[in-house]
């Protein structure tokens, strides 16, 4: 079937058809590098990672854009407290994001711009806004009338005269409460760039709309982010874009969001938990299969617990592949992903709006075959279902082959090597019939989640956690 996704403008799923035939452009909103990234920051990166993946698989070219925020308020603000300049702050937490991008293994941007180095891109578009009629300025800021602007609301719903008007001092000097800044005046000891209208720095919304148009053209394919943008941020770049004279996004795509005690995962609510801190007790990959699990347009609540049972998942998915590999004398050198092997439908599934629940589904089916194969010895179907299964890990950004975890500080290769010097331990107490001590050997492994599994080849072992 062709792909379908659902654009969040028109409120249903649709035939996506790009706009320059074998190729797509993607504009997903980055992070505000205030401070470090919690799980909930990285799930529309790692969402938006599965969609891209299943696009180049289809042969598009894809170019997504992935913009940082590195200069807002709270940024501003935390720079003051540490007494150090914006921009310390700033590239430090974009360096933690960064990480936390790699540790998950999401593909990098094709570019991701920094908004500061696009303040040319802003004055430009914001002078275009003006005398279209749709902007102004006043004392040093600039503002955009939504009153003018006859779409103004439809992305999210609303009508104006419905929204809640700004209480800010500019609310005065606004010709309306709930006109938006898109530049804004210099304060003391803020950082400030140069316009025509003064000196100041951009507001939020200006951004995007000027880094879309100068990486993706007056028109593009997809435009992506966490469902909390949908108002104001995305309702105020497509009022900008196409105020300025650009159609903008085809599509637009929001992934929900990450909760905790079912509230929004956030700092203002304490309840957040940073990818760094998550990943020194749960395997990397596992996180991102977590994540990846349920569908991008569903709520997700957060807890270890839930992440250890879909590790529990995904070890299964990754014992049947290592095993079948060790049976067919492969190893991650000679694995090749075909894209032939997918079955059909776990590609009619992708094609449903990204229906990963329903692709999982196929894909632990043929683990369950591969897995009945190898107790059979039936070397043509563990060949077929292990083809199968790496093709659809790989447009899920899970194959067990591509990933080298550090587990405990170590590499994968390092602990196979600590549990054969202790599995050779318990051989040898077996032999001399010491089985209390073999037993012993075997309980303190499960109890770190080292499982052994004595078979006709040797032991085998596998983490559990």
């Amino acid at each position: 079937m062709p792909l379908n996704l659902y654009d969040t403008a028109t409120r249903r799923t649709r035939l996506f058809t790009p706009i320059v035939e074998g190729k797509v452009g993607i504009y997903l909103c980055g992070a505000t590098v205030q401070a470090p990234p919690h799980v909930g920051h990285v799930r529309s990166s790692v969402s938006f990672d599965v969609l891209r993946r299943w696009l180049m698989a289809a042969g598009y070219e894809v170019t997504l854009i992935r913009n940082v925020t590195d200069i807002d308020d709270k940024i501003i603000h935390n720079a003051g407290h540490e007494d150090v300049p914006y921009w310390v702050v700033a590239m430090r937490n974009e360096r933690h994001f960064t990480t936390a991008y790699d540790v998950l293994g999401c593909l990098p941007p094709t570019y991701e711009p920094r908004a500061t180095g696009h303040i040319p891109e802003m004055i430009t578009m914001m002078q275009r806004i003006i005398d279209a009629g749709y902007g102004y300025a006043v004392n040093g800021d600039v503002y955009f009338d939504v009153r003018a602007f006859p779409g103004y609301g439809e992305l999210s719903g609303q009508k104006i005269d419905d929204m809640l008007a700004a209480s800010d001092s500019a609310a005065m000097i606004k010709r309306d409460p709930r006109d938006f800044a898109m530049w804004k005046a210099a304060k003391a000891d803020e950082p400030a760039w140069d316009t025509p209208w003064g000196p100041g720095r951009p507001g939020w919304h200006i951004e995007c709309s000027a880094m879309a148009h100068k990486y993706l053209g007056p028109s593009f394919d997809i435009h992506g982010g966490g469902l909390d943008l949908v108002f104001p941020h995305h309702e105020n770049e497509i009022a900008q874009s196409k105020a300025a004279g650009d159609d903008f996004a085809n599509f637009w795509m929001h992934n929900a969001w990450v909760t905790t005690a079912g509230e929004k995962m956030s700092k203002s609510l304490g309840n957040f938990l940073l990818v760094e801190q998550i990943v020194t007790r749960i395997r990397p990959v596992e996180l991102r299969f977590y994540l990846v699990g349920a569908h991008y347009r569903s709520m997700l609540e957060y807890s270890d617990e839930a992440v250890k049972e879909a590790g529990q998942g995904y070890r299964r998915i990754e014992g049947f592949v290592f095993r079948a590999a060790e049976s067919l004398g492969l190893d991650a050198r000679d694995i090749t992903v075909d894209g032939a092997a997918r079955p059909q439908a776990f590609n009619d599934a992708m094609d449903d709006d990204l229906s990963v629940p329903a692709a999982l589904a196929v894909l632990h089916e043929h683990v369950r075959h591969g897995n009945a194969a190898l107790a059979a010895g039936d070397s043509s179907a563990i060949a077929a279902a292990l083809a199968a299964v790496v093709a659809m890990t790989e447009i899920l950004g899970v194959n067990p082959f591509t990933w080298t975890d550090a587990d405990a500080g170590g590499s994968k290769d390092t602990l196979d090597a600590l549990v054969q010097v202790v599995a050779d331990q318990r051989a040898q107490a077996r032999a001399r019939k010491d089985f209390a001590a073999a037993d012993a050997i075997r309980d303190g492994l499960d109890a770190i989640g080292i499982k052994l599994e004595d078979t006709a080849d040797g032991v085998r072992w596998t983490l559990e956690r």
